[in-house]
């Protein structure tokens, strides 16, 4: 629970979501492997991947927003072929969404965050689809979760957190050693 606090309040700038979501994954990471988990370590894993992962992060808002851009065209009706359009771009977002996470997810200290997205995109939709969908599971669970009651929205987070570690696992056993390390 005290990880989606601190990716929650790492997260408010919004433009810090994807280093606040890797510094809480690495958080969890450490404390799995037995080392040391301060809130200092965690602060210390948010300057670095804020540092190295703020370029990531604008291009992933940038994405994200391009596909609320055409979801916002597509309900509007005024173009023929809304309804493929719109599917398009949920699919789009739900890709875009996960991969970022698993990014995020999967991304050591220090590592490359350009070669931590090719290979979580390799996995989003070839080699680890199951994990992206228990991903996209996590996120409807901090969806409900916030809407019913916005503080609720904290440990689901946390929640979220350990679903992306636990996939990024999954994955490394069932295929071997992820891209991105």
């Amino acid at each position: 629970m005290l990880t989606g606090v601190w990716v929650l309040i790492a997260a408010l700038p919004l433009v810090t979501l994807l280093p606040a979501f890797a510094a809480g994954c690495g958080h969890l990471r450490r404390h799995l492997a037995g080392e040391r988990c301060t809130r200092r370590e965690f602060a210390a894993g948010l300057r670095e991947a804020v540092r190295t992962g703020l370029g990531w992060s604008l291009l992933w808002w940038t994405g994200v927003a391009l596909l609320a851009v055409d979801l916002w065209v597509a309900g509007s009706g005024a173009l023929p072929g809304a309804v493929p359009m719109a599917a398009a771009a949920w699919a789009g977002l739900a890709v875009l969404t996960v991969t970022g996470l698993r990014t995020a997810a999967v991304r050591p200290p220090g590592g490359s965050w350009a070669r931590a997205a090719a290979g979580a995109l390799r996995r989003t939709c070839v080699t680890d689809p199951g994990g992206s969908a228990l991903l996209i599971g996590g996120l409807a669970v901090v969806a409900v979760a916030a809407g019913q009651q916005l503080p609720l929205a904290a440990p689901a987070l946390g929640c979220l957190v350990a679903c992306a570690v636990a996939v990024e696992r999954r994955c490394e056993a069932r295929v071997g050693q992820p891209d991105g390390r």
